[in-house]
């Protein structure tokens, strides 16, 4: 059974180097160097297939060893963390495997590629937790301070009931059609295209936000290009295509709209074609009482519109979430002063840290991504249904 180190350390062994494993490694250097948390966070070794590649990664990222097979990192005594960063067909594979070593699992999210093996990991981590191991899928965008605000506000009651919920992730990364054949459009790597890889993030931020669950959907799914050049060399969102071509397995965009559990209706949209758009997530909750708006690309802002107020005063307001008694920002700089998208991953390492160290289960569980895997699974079955408009 893995324990912390007797010199209160937490020491982490990450499990793929390429976009998110870059992001988590900028947040666990950074964390204890911002926060002030129970233990220190040890970057202990990175784990990629290419040795000579993750050695490069070891030495730009700062990791102190760079290792090959991920079981030789799990088997390891100094090893109390497992941060898997894998595309999502090895997630469960790997994750079931550190947790039963005894190791506490962040995980990337979605959690897995299919219902089936999410359950798995929610089996696996139910069976840790007994023992004392902690888990947690990386749903980043929890941690951003006017997310958490937002959530705040609706727990608070200021929108009263919650009427609608509207939905954007969009991105423009492979409108062009002869962009390659990369893992993230394989269905046997990544489980699904723009549905779960952009569309995941939206539908647990809204669930997060409003604390209600989608309890049914209906929508459409959509592959604009059916084929592609296959890749000559990749790296995370770029790559070079080759002279053949290979089938898309997966979405292009996926449209769905919901119910949740309070009554409210939702409208749900992922897309990796929206022109000109490039990580446009954005998030509008209406409610009795009043409306908030979250927009990423304005991640220091909310906009508030409160109903209660005399006619002659309504209208939406900003909020600028830099003040020190806003979620996470008491550490960082003067009101004002912004942060960015990296700073939600060191929220996250920072409420990893501490549920650990404290003997708390951190936040989203495996439970909450399986939810999340629940919607992206019913959203691709509900494709199979489809009214024809008649004349």
């Amino acid at each position: 059974m893995s324990t912390q180190g007797s010199s209160g350390e937490l020491r982490v062994g990450m499990v793929g180097y390429a976009f998110m494993g870059a992001a988590h490694s900028q947040a666990w250097r950074t964390v204890n160097r911002v926060f002030d948390l129970p233990v220190r966070a040890t970057m202990v070794a990175v784990c990629g297939r290419d040795g000579a590649k993750v050695a490069d990664a070891a030495s730009r990222l700062g990791w102190a060893e760079a290792v090959t097979d991920w079981r030789e990192l799990i088997a390891r005594d100094d090893i109390d963390v497992i941060d898997v960063c894998t595309p999502g067909d090895s997630h469960a594979e790997i994750a079931i495997a550190a947790l039963e070593a005894g190791k506490h699992v962040l995980c990337e999210k979605p959690l897995a590629n299919t219902v089936e093996e999410a359950r798995a990991m929610v089996a696996a981590a139910a069976k840790a937790r007994a023992l004392g191991v902690r888990s947690a899928c990386g749903f980043n965008y929890r941690r951003v301070p006017a997310v958490s605000l937002m959530r705040n506000l609706i727990a608070d009651g200021r929108l009263g009931a919650i009427r609608h919920v509207r939905a954007v992730y969009l991105q423009d990364w492979i409108t062009d059609p002869n962009f390659p054949l990369v893992w993230r459009l394989q269905k046997d790597k990544a489980g699904s295209g723009a549905l779960g890889d952009i569309g995941a993030h939206i539908i647990d931020l809204t669930q997060f936000v409003t604390g209600q669950q989608i309890t049914g959907v209906t929508g459409i799914t959509e592959t604009f290009i059916k084929e592609r050049p296959l890749p000559e060399a990749s790296s995370g969102l770029s790559a070079s295509a080759g002279a053949t071509t290979g089938e898309v397995t997966v979405d292009d965009a996926a449209v769905f709209v919901a119910r949740l559990s309070g009554g409210g209706l939702a409208t749900y949209e992922a897309t990796r074609f929206a022109t000109g758009r490039k990580n446009g997530l954005k998030v509008e909750i209406n409610g009795e009482l009043g409306s908030l708006v979250f927009d990423l690309e304005r991640l220091n802002e909310l906009e508030y519109y409160d109903a209660t107020k005399p006619a002659a005063e309504q209208g939406f307001s900003r909020i600028l979430v830099t003040e020190g008694e806003h979620p996470y920002l008491s550490a960082w700089w003067p009101p004002g002063h912004i942060i960015g998208y990296e700073h939600s991953f060191t929220h996250e390492m920072r409420d990893f840290i501490e549920a650990v160290a404290t003997g708390q289960d951190p936040t989203p569980s495996f439970e909450d991504a399986l939810q999340v895997q629940l919607v992206l699974d019913a959203v691709e079955k509900s494709d199979a249904s489809w009214v024809s408009v008649l004349a």
